[in-house]
């Protein structure tokens, strides 16, 4: 009996979801647990496992379709079920008349030979286009090289809409490709058609009407309700991060042999703000109404910038971790992130966010505040700049440095200018004084 594989719940408010990807198409083998779709929903991209090993036999949700959960979005066969149908399909013209199977020859025969170059050629290129079974079924029986198709789906993928908009630019100009696809002469019409559309094919974006993906609808609908919500108000302070630099410069090649995990700038950046928020709560803190809620855990929203959006998973217990707690768990976050393995849970419970602009050279941003958060701290670049250096005598002299700019975006209903200044004074001190060990 096959199984049915269903649309998850991926948490408790997620009602929906988008599949946005088929890994597999019918007739696929499958093992339990691999990679089958991937989905989008209000928190989280994920990839969702295949429930039972098989062969997937039917995909019954297109891609781009969002439907609510628990729904049968298609099904796996175990190998015999999956052959047995397919038997009894194929040999069944073979099975008839004798004389049925002499007419079906003499009208396969002349089709044949012209089909027998091409056929691989489109198999091979349906294969190699990014598309969804339906569009490759649409395009084979157009005789249409999906090769020459622009898709405007999520990573270049060919869309329903895409084919059938190509097919109709085809027929405007030959309006004879329909009717001769079926007959021998199809094959040498078809070449100078895909030649003539070649130029407007291989044309990029420029001009093109391109469909927001889910995940860019969700960014754009936080966006706006985080500028609608929070009185923004930015601070920026420059820190000198020589000491830090110098220290990772030391320590970065014995901390990956000792701990297998790479050593990066920011768990410096959270573990100087937790220090920060543990005098300063009111940083950690949330607006309810009238009320405000002070958090007893320190959540550390950490965003991580995706090929096809940005998202904000959670570094829950922040203030219990130790450095290489922090190391850790930063680096999971955003290696999961970026394989589309996040939960729900791993993207909820923030209470204040850490942003990096400055890892693509920045000098400094002005983030929005990731609501519920009612502040976001915004890391610049490092860059070497000439500073002022004042010796414990009181002398000054001038000195090449390692520079960052650190921006406090925080909510003015809730936070004072004066509070978030003397925040921000306590996480530059913390930075330039570092004296902890990093493991």
């Amino acid at each position: 009996m096959p199984t049915d594989i269903i649309m998850p719940q991926m948490g408790e408010s997620i009602v929906e979801g988008t599949i946005t990807k088929w890994l597999k198409k019918p007739g696929d083998k499958v093992q339990r647990d691999e990679p089958l779709f991937e989905i989008s929903t209000d928190k989280v991209d994920a990839e969702i496992p295949a429930p039972a090993s098989g062969v997937l036999q039917e995909i019954k949700v297109t891609e781009g379709t969002t439907v609510s959960v628990n729904t049968i979005v298609g099904t796996i066969a175990v190998d015999g079920e999956a052959a047995a149908p397919a038997k009894p399909t194929a040999p069944a013209p073979a099975a008839g008349k004798p004389a049925a199977a002499k007419s079906e020859e003499k009208k396969a025969a002349p089709a044949s030979p012209p089909p027998a170059t091409p056929a691989p050629a489109a198999h091979e290129e349906d294969e190699e286009a990014r598309s969804s079974p339906l569009v490759r079924k649409i395009a084979r029986e157009h005789g249409v090289n999906l090769s020459q198709v622009s898709g405007t789906g999520l990573g270049g993928r060919i869309t329903k809409q895409d084919i059938l908009s190509f097919i109709e630019s085809q027929s405007s100009a030959p309006a004879t490709t329909p009717a001769q696809a079926p007959a021998p002469s199809a094959p040498p019409a078809s070449a100078p058609t895909s030649t003539a559309s070649r130029p407007t094919a291989l044309a990029p974006y420029p001009g093109d009407l391109v469909p927001m993906t889910n995940m860019r609808k969700l960014i754009a609908k936080h966006m706006i309700e985080s500028r609608r919500t929070s009185a923004h108000v930015h601070c920026m302070y420059e820190v000198d991060f020589t000491r830090i630099v110098n220290l990772r410069n030391k320590h970065k090649t014995g901390f990956e042999q000792r701990h297998g995990a790479r050593l990066t700038f920011m768990p410096f950046f959270v573990r100087a703000a937790v220090i920060a928020i543990q005098q300063w709560p009111i940083i950690n803190a949330t607006l309810e109404g009238d009320n405000i809620r002070y958090h007893r855990q320190i959540n550390m929203g950490i965003a991580v910038a995706l090929d096809w959006g940005l998202i904000v998973p959670v570094l829950k217990n922040a203030g219990d971790l130790n450095f290489l707690g922090l190391q850790r768990g930063i680096s999971d976050l955003g290696e999961r992130a970026r394989t589309k393995k996040l939960k729900p849970d791993d993207v909820e419970g923030s209470t204040f966010t850490v942003t990096n602009p400055g890892q693509f050279g920045a000098v400094f941003g002005l983030p929005i505040i990731n609501q519920p958060n009612s502040a976001i701290l915004g890391v610049g670049g490092i860059t070497k700049q000439p500073m002022v250096i004042t010796d414990k005598d009181g002398t000054d002299s001038i000195a090449i440095r390692s520079v960052v700019h650190l921006t406090l975006g925080y909510d003015h209903r809730l936070i004072d200018g004066a509070v978030a200044d003397q925040f921000m004074a306590l996480v530059k001190k913390n930075l330039e004084t570092w004296g902890e060990e990093v493991g």
